[in-house]
């Protein structure tokens, strides 16, 4: 019995040294598995660090100053006006886009795109690793619904600083410049420049949408964000997964039923994704979905560009040459025109489309609807002609006293000549021209007086082509003595060149005060035209500058340069132009006063006594003005004014042919 008991502990001691051994073993083993799995992972890290390092070793370190210019770099829409400040249009660009401030984001709008695209925004540092997960079994599923892994941040890192390709670089790119957004800005900061630059599709009037404000706009016609419901909040937050695909309106501004069906169904998701996250109660989710949503959106309107064209280009022409100006105060007029300078121009035209401006202009809009309906009716003109092509008109309306453009006429057909026959187009002036060359020259002069006597002989002319010519009147016909007014009431053209000719003022002085009173188109050898009183031009004149010397005449001789633009506001809504009048006194209010009251016996005995009865206001306002044509019958002119505006016109053809005999040569009188 003792003997046994020694075996049994041997046996004891032996399990337990064995037992020892095994755990040794295992804790040595377990050592270096956790050696070797620090230095493999030391390992994966550096080839992890390495690879990351690799693809964003290009990518610069972005300073704060930077980040916040280029987040608020953004192509913002602009608007012309008319003078009483009712939108005319939107200015031409790609893109609709206007800004909103954080404070003007109604809580209701930031629940819907944060339950929709990004649950924990105000919570994660920029990237939220649930999200991802969430997203990367969703696809690995290939589940109906895919929200996608970015954060906000991540997405609006990629639309400011990153191109839109999926691969690897970018995304890697996409989390590290979210986490530095996330340390510069705050949250507020990050979701408000978010909102400003996302796509939406297309409005109602064919504009691509971007930003939430211009998307309200544009899909429900709502300039208020805080009046939009949850229905309609709900269906803009699901327009960005896919914009193209969810537009209810096309490129033109049509409705697309298959599209708007699509966004529909999209905005369900969005409505579950908010009361999944108790952003809406039960009751709010079941009144949108009762929302009449079509009915909702916002009603077809056609661009500016298509109802008034050829106004829309002129603001545009005319305030890219404003700004310009302002940038670059060392440009003249003739700079404007210079060729060399038409790649500068169209740079201030682009920076001017996508700046935001606003561009107040002096068109009273009553008065230009009227005169494109006259323009727009076929039956106030003669058919077009097989080889003529089609009669055109160009006309310009300005009030005296400031010289502000008030209506136009631009042209018949904006789609059939895009030229702007009222401020573009140049033309010999025919007889227009005699007020303005000869007879005020001559009055302030002291050379003629209304009553005095000019002898309508035949006059022989220096010609530089055939020597000498002998210019003839319009009847064809010499009337010997005359008085100044008969002389221009019957537009004839001896007595007109004359006072033109005469030594005691010269055609360089006549000259001097036709550019004192806006025309700019003469030329040095118009100094040199003898016959230039009568339209004998090099380039001719414009319909805008000829009604503008006729209404210095109104204005007691008093010069406003004519003006279309009076004011201009940058997209922060500051005034950067605001048109000054500089008046100048060209000639006397005496000879105003004598030159009008010849001008009116033009309409009461002279060659344009039909708007005696065509204006039919004709006793109660009183009206002067001056016809003009030149030769053979190739443009039409009437200059009137009243005490308060001027109206000038020109009839012809693009390319110069005759008029219709009995109805071309009348038409400036009547239109």
């Amino acid at each position: 019995m003792t003997q046994g008991k020694p075996h049994k502990r041997s046996k004891k001691l032996m399990a337990l040294i064995i037992i020892n051994r095994i755990l040794s073993s295992l804790i040595i083993t377990i050592k270096w598995f956790i050696i070797m799995a620090i230095i493999v992972g030391i390992g994966a890290g550096a080839v992890v660090a390495g690879y990351t390092a690799a693809l964003v070793k290009d990518d610069p370190i972005r300073h704060k100053e930077e980040v916040y210019v280029k987040m608020n770099e953004n192509a913002e829409t602009g608007f012309v006006y008319f003078n009483d400040a009712t939108v005319v249009g939107q200015l031409r660009t790609d893109e609709d886009r206007r800004l909103v401030e954080f404070t003007e984001i109604p809580q209701h709008l930031i629940d819907a795109f944060t339950s929709t695209e990004d649950h924990e925004f105000f919570n994660h540092p920029g990237i939220d690793m649930k999200g991802t997960i969430r997203a990367f079994k969703q696809k690995m599923l290939k589940e109906d619904i895919q929200t996608g892994g970015s954060t906000i941040t991540q997405q609006l890192a990629r639309i400011v600083f990153l191109s839109l390709d999926r691969t690897d670089n970018r995304k890697v790119k996409e989390i590290f410049l979210s986490l530095r957004l996330e340390r510069m800005l705050s949250k507020e900061e990050i979701l408000t420049a978010y909102l400003n630059k996302i796509p939406f599709g297309n409005g109602a009037s064919g504009y691509n949408v971007f930003g939430v404000k211009a998307a309200a706009k544009g899909i429900f016609d709502i300039d208020d964000l805080n009046k939009i419901n949850v229905a309609q909040v709900a269906y803009l937050a699901g327009l960005p997964k896919a914009p193209s695909d969810y537009s209810a309106f096309s490129s033109k501004g049509e409705f697309d039923e298959k599209r708007f069906t699509l966004a529909e169904k999209r905005q369900k998701f969005v409505l579950s994704e908010m009361l999944a996250e108790q952003k809406i109660t039960d009751e709010q989710y079941e009144e949108a979905l009762n929302f009449d949503l079509k009915g909702s959106l916002s009603k077809i309107k056609p661009k500016a560009y298509t109802t008034y064209p050829y106004l829309m280009i002129e603001a545009e022409r005319k305030a890219s040459e404003i700004l310009l100006r302002i940038q670059n105060p060392e440009l003249t007029l003739e700079d404007l025109s210079n060729p060399e300078n038409e790649e500068l121009i169209k740079d201030a035209q682009d920076h001017m489309l996508r700046g935001g401006y606003k561009i107040y202009t002096t068109i009273d809009k009553t008065i230009y609807d009227a005169m494109q309906e006259i323009a727009k009716n076929p039956e106030n003109f003669s058919k077009d002609h097989p080889t003529k092509g089609t009669e055109q008109i160009g006309a310009i309306t300005m009030n005296n006293k400031t010289g502000a453009i008030l209506g136009m006429m631009e042209g018949r057909d904006f789609y059939l000549e895009q030229l702007n026959h009222a401020t573009q187009m140049k033309r010999q002036p025919g007889s227009a021209m005699k007020p303005i060359g000869a007879y005020i020259p001559a009055l302030e002069l002291g050379v003629i007086q209304p009553g005095g006597i000019i002898d309508d002989i035949p006059l022989i002319l220096k010609d530089g082509a055939n020597g000498y010519h002998i210019p003839e009147n319009w009847d064809n016909k010499f009337h010997g003595l005359i008085t100044a007014r008969r002389a221009l009431n019957q537009s004839y053209n001896i007595p007109a060149i004359k006072l033109f000719t005469d030594e005691r003022i010269g055609i360089a002085t006549a000259w001097d005060y036709a550019r004192k009173m806006g025309i700019t188109t003469l030329t040095e050898s118009d100094n040199f035209a003898q016959t230039g009183v009568i339209g004998g031009l090099e380039y001719g004149v414009s319909v805008e500058e000829l009604t503008n010397a006729y209404s210095t005449i109104a204005n007691k001789g008093v010069f406003n340069d004519a003006y279309m633009i009076s004011k201009i506001e940058d997209a922060q809504g500051n005034t950067i132009y605001n048109h000054e009048s500089n008046p100048s006194t060209v000639f006397s209010p005496e000879t105003a006063y004598l030159m009008t009251d010849m001008l009116r016996t033009v309409i009461t005995a002279g060659t344009a006594t039909e708007q005696m009865k065509n204006f039919k206001f004709y006793k109660k306002i009183p009206i002067v003005g001056k016809t003009g044509s030149t030769q053979n019958d190739h443009d039409a002119w009437f200059m009137g004014y009243t005490p308060d505006i001027s109206t000038g016109v020109w009839a012809g053809y693009d390319q110069p042919s005759t008029l219709t005999k009995g109805q071309g040569t009348q038409r400036a009188k009547r239109i």
